[in-house]
């Protein structure tokens, strides 16, 4: 499983015929599924999600970059999925998207990672999984990261 996750001020995403889905400070998160994940890829990449220290502290830690956590700022989600994260771009001007799982396979576990972040205390808004969806963001920082659960 691998994401992209962007810290933003407020970020929202929009497929046509639905009311957008909007958050305000927190993270979006791009999540793309790999063939082969499963619960335990789910587990890390909510705990990793939700505890990563990528907010500024406050007090005795002000001017500290990265010293809370979505959770210590009571951050929001937007999840995104995105099965382009797991383009193979080594071969030829074509990316091969064959590593990446197929949708029956990859939806559900697109879900349990939402569930899993709404169980840890976040206030969560996802995508529509397999449409064509256009993502508006203000990313603060900059700040953006990689995960790769099998690089845990």
């Amino acid at each position: 499983m691998r994401a992209v996750i962007q810290r933003v001020a407020r970020a929202s995403v929009h497929t046509p015929g639905q009311a957008p889905r909007t958050i305000g400070r927190g993270v979006v998160v791009l999540l793309g599924v790999e063939q082969g994940d499963g619960p335990a890829d789910v587990a890390w990449m909510a705990e990793k999600i939700a505890h990563l220290r990528i907010f500024p502290g406050e007090g005795e830690a002000a001017g500290r970059h990265f010293e809370r956590s979505l959770a210590d700022v009571g951050g929001q989600v937007l999840l995104v999925s995105q099965f382009t994260l797991l383009g193979d771009c080594r071969r030829g001007r074509r990316p091969s998207f064959s590593a990446a799982a197929r949708p029956e396979e990859a939806e559900p576990l697109y879900q349990a990672v939402a569930e899993a972040l709404a169980a840890r205390g976040l206030f969560v808004r996802t995508g529509w999984f397999g449409a064509d969806m256009q993502v508006e963001l203000v990313n603060e920082g900059p700040v953006t990261l990689w995960l790769d659960s099998r690089r845990s």
